[in-house]
């Protein structure tokens, strides 16, 4: 069964997601919609390249992703389709296909040029809707674009190496719905430069000396309960895409507050980490 994947910054109170949906479903009744995520903060790129990024995989070659974020067309912000890792992409050219494929090289890239075509105001539904149906049918890209050569490229921010290895910095490149912070330092890096040394993490007042592999590796069981470290104590992990999260464990940012708050950090913020 074809698959059609949304990822937008559109929310749930407008009508947007249920009028994409119904479109789709018009055109091909028996294919699967899977929503990856709506609550993307409005025309964050890097957010949305960050989710996407670490969803699309999971989804058998040859679905079709609709990347509804900063999608008004201009004349420096083109609709496309790129087909990438097996996949299709349908998108504007914002940059952020860079951000989701930045390893893999695209193996076709298209502008989309449908005849007497009007996106409108609402180009994800005028446009997007009509070229995903296109593509999950088995439609040839060539039908609805023409190759195109200008694919808008933005980096990710690079963590920097400095006091001769012994120091890297980073920045916050996400906060999830628990207000986690997710660091664009990954794993490979830190263990490269660690060399058996101890560590600590700060960010901002906040010291963390230890990166467990999950939430509740924080929690020594071999210790009575009243001696244990639990909820509302911060820690840092690797997290399932493979970076440095740090967290508050079983935090609820709408209550007591997560990571993001109660460290007092945003994106782009630094948290560096010295090896001793």
């Amino acid at each position: 069964m074809p698959i059609i994947t949304l990822t937008t910054d559109f929310g749930y109170k407008d009508h947007f997601v249920g009028a994409v949906k119904g479109a789709i479903l018009s055109n091909l009744p028996d294919i699967s919609v899977v929503d990856i995520s709506h609550a993307i903060s409005p025309f964050n790129i890097q957010e949305c390249a960050y989710i996407l990024r670490n969803a699309y995989h999971s989804f058998p070659k040859g679905t079709v992703h609709i990347v509804g974020v900063d999608s008004e067309i201009s004349p420096e912000n083109e609709h496309i389709v790129v087909q990438v890792d097996g996949h299709y992409f349908v998108s504007a050219n914002s940059g952020v296909i860079s951000l989701i494929t930045s390893e893999v090289q695209p193996e076709k890239v298209v502008e989309i040029n449908l005849p007497n075509a009007n996106s409108g105001s609402f180009p994800v539904l005028n446009i997007f809707v009509q070229v995903a149906c296109h593509i999950a049918r088995g439609g040839k890209l060539e039908v609805i674009g023409r190759p195109f050569q200008k694919l808008r490229e933005l980096r990710d921010f690079e963590p920097r190496i400095t006091n001769e290895g012994k120091t890297i910095s980073g920045n916050v490149i996400y906060i999830d719905n628990y207000g986690n912070v997710v660091t664009n330092i990954q794993k490979s890096l830190f263990d490269a430069y660690r060399s058996g040394r101890n560590f600590e993490i700060i960010a901002r007042t906040t010291k963390i000396r230890q990166v467990h592999q999950s939430y509740n590796g924080i929690i020594n069981y071999n210790l009575e309960r009243n001696q244990r470290k639990g909820p509302g104590d911060a820690l840092a992990l690797f997290n399932s895409a493979g970076y440095i999260e740090l967290a508050i464990y079983k935090s609820d940012l709408n209550s007591v507050g997560g990571a993001s708050s109660l460290l007092g950090l945003n994106y782009r913020d630094t948290v560096t980490i010295n090896f001793l």
